[in-house]
């Protein structure tokens, strides 16, 4: 039997890496986007990959798609990828910007798992938040985005010790600098170097060894890191 996972924020970046890997790793993916390029829709659709189009903030939508998934397929994996970023003082962003932030990075999250558990204790899932490590320091001119990723990150500490004795696995991801678009509301960006940054591949990678691991391992926390800390002003 072909086993599903459900994949948010995979058109690009991170998700899209991450759907690829589970693709390679026998997966059927459901990857769920604001928007696809129609070329790699095309291009994905060939294999197991199956975009799907909704807005996050849309629960009405979101869940009328994970009731129709676990309906007719098999959900052993739920990546919460799906990430909404802004930068800068905090006095300087406005409301709408602060609540696209805690609907996708956390109340999304939150929603999907609420919805997807049950099927995932039946199946001895995973759930894979990835988080950030601004979640675990200070974050200066990115308050509310660590604030929702610190959100992220509680919860999956407290669901791991609510699940496991169900047989579900639940682990948060935190990667550091990643070459994404996550920057783009931002004025920096990654460094030069190679060695100051993370690519989406790496932390693909990493989702994988989660899932690799004998039965009866669960891996909660899972840091990735650059060599160097460095970032760089847009011109």
């Amino acid at each position: 039997m072909i086993q599903t996972a459900i994949v948010t924020g995979a058109s690009s970046g991170i998700g899209r890496a991450v759907s690829e890997k589970l693709c390679a790793l026998g997966y059927d993916v459901f990857g769920i986007g604001r928007r696809f390029d129609p070329k790699v829709e095309t291009e994905q659709n060939v294999g197991v990959f199956h975009p799907i189009i909704c807005d996050l903030t849309d629960t009405d939508k979101l869940c009328a798609i994970v009731k129709q998934i676990t309906s007719e397929h098999t959900v052993k994996v739920l990546v919460n990828n799906a990430g909404a970023a802004y930068y800068g003082l905090h006095e300087e962003l406005n409301p709408k910007k602060i609540q696209e932030m805690v609907r996708v990075n956390l109340e999304a999250p939150l929603i999907l798992t609420q919805q997807l558990l049950r099927t995932l204790k039946k199946n001895g899932g995973y759930i894979i938040n990835i988080s950030s490590v601004t979640a675990k320091q200070p974050s200066p001119h990115g308050c509310a985005y660590a604030a929702t990723k610190a959100g992220l990150a509680s919860f999956s500490s407290s669901l791991f010790d609510e699940a496991r004795k169900y047989g579900v696995k639940v682990t948060a991801v935190y990667p550091d600098m990643t070459e994404t678009n996550l920057y783009r509301n931002a004025d920096f960006t990654v460094g030069e170097e190679k060695e100051s940054y993370l690519t989406p591949e790496e932390v693909a990678e990493a989702v994988e060894y989660v899932l690799t691991q004998r039965e009866g391992i669960v891996i909660p926390e899972l840091v990735l890191r650059p060599q160097f800390h460095r970032i760089r002003k847009k011109k």
